[in-house]
């Protein structure tokens, strides 16, 4: 029989980090979080209405077949109206630069971020290529070509 702390582990997959400018290592704040919460390495301010590329001082080695999201943060979206503005961004397992992050301000207000804020969650996901080919017919469904509110309401 496995133990709790078995399962726990099992699940896991190193992901390396260089850091700079004393940035710390993302970080999961509750035992069931999916995503480990990035800082900000800079202070800036974000007009409303307006994007800016945020640095982390973060700088991955992550392993083939996986990838990192960068997705918003909930509660930075639900109170400030400030997100990812391409959440969730991919940062592929090749990629050895800094992870920045495109932060949107939605709100009507000046936002101001400071260094070491949370601004940003990582997920790490695993990744499956396809291979892609032409074919001259796809197969039929019940839904077809059905696509925005094909559905219904209800």
């Amino acid at each position: 029989m496995e133990t709790v702390a078995a399962k726990k582990t099992a699940n896991k997959i190193a992901v390396k980090f260089k850091l700079t400018g004393g940035t710390a290592l993302p970080e999961y704040k509750t035992e069931g979080a999916a995503g480990a919460d990035i800082c900000s390495n800079e202070d800036c301010i974000i007009n409303p209405n307006s994007w800016k590329l945020v640095s982390t001082g973060i700088f991955p080695e992550i392993p083939e077949n996986f990838e990192i999201q960068v997705r918003s943060r909930s509660g930075l979206a639900a109170k400030n109206g400030i997100f990812v503005l391409n959440s969730p961004g991919t940062v592929d397992s090749d990629y050895r630069g800094e992870i920045k992050v495109i932060l949107a301000n939605m709100s009507d207000k000046v936002f101001k971020v400071k260094k070491g804020d949370r601004i940003a969650q990582l997920v790490v996901a695993p990744v499956c290529q396809a291979d892609f080919e032409t074919v001259s017919e796809i197969s039929a469904t019940e839904r077809s070509s059905g696509g925005f509110g094909s559905t219904g309401m209800e």
